[in-house]
């Protein structure tokens, strides 16, 4: 199965996925990985591992039309089975959505339909929940909204920062994406 992943930031959940496939742990082929930021710490994590790397930044573009166009067209270059989103901080456009539909891959840092956009983690701490998590679903024309494929629960402790909150989260966000790829690659192929 081969992807291309879209990032935004450091790429601690890419890079939980590079180690799985160099281990031998998840028979998937990353073709590139992708940023809408150009200093993005994710890239240099997929040159560091010999994946090829391109950045399509909004700024580059007209509008936000011209620019989902554009990153469309450069994922679509690379033929991939599934885009997977790994910490991508945008809302991918609805054509976009279309070309690769049912195929997009998304982590979220909540339970959802609990808490979604932006600042779940945040959220979660405000409504005083004692159980939050992490999501793995598909991406559709809403704003995580689609079909969930897996979820790990994570507790809330007396006195939990948005940070500390979030560095457990994403530990188990990273072990629930390696499992939902794995999941599909096995799918994939059958």
């Amino acid at each position: 199965m081969r992807i291309v992943a879209l990032v935004s930031g450091s790429g601690t959940n890419l890079q939980a996925v590079i180690d799985a496939v160099a281990g031998g742990h998840l028979p998937v082929e990353i073709a590139a990985v992708g940023s809408d930021v150009p200093g993005a710490g994710g890239l240099e994590r997929a040159r560091a591992a010999g994946i090829e790397t391109f950045v399509v930044a909004p700024a580059d573009h007209d509008d936000r039309a011209a620019w989902n166009d554009a990153l469309a067209e450069t994922v679509a270059s690379y033929a991939p089975d599934y885009v997977v989103c790994s910490g991508f901080m945008r809302i991918l456009g609805e054509r976009f959505v279309e070309r690769f539909a049912e195929r997009i891959i998304n982590t979220h840092p909540a339970l959802l339909p609990s808490f979604p956009g932006a600042h779940g983690v945040r959220d979660a701490l405000a409504h005083g929940v004692k159980i939050t998590g992490c999501t793995v679903h598909l991406v559709d024309a809403g704003v995580d909204t689609g079909p969930i494929l897996a979820q790990a629960a994570v507790p809330v402790l007396d006195g939990d920062t948005e940070a500390e909150l979030h560095e457990r989260i994403k530990v188990q966000e990273r072990a629930l994406l390696v499992r939902v790829l794995g999941e599909t690659a096995a799918a994939h192929r059958s």
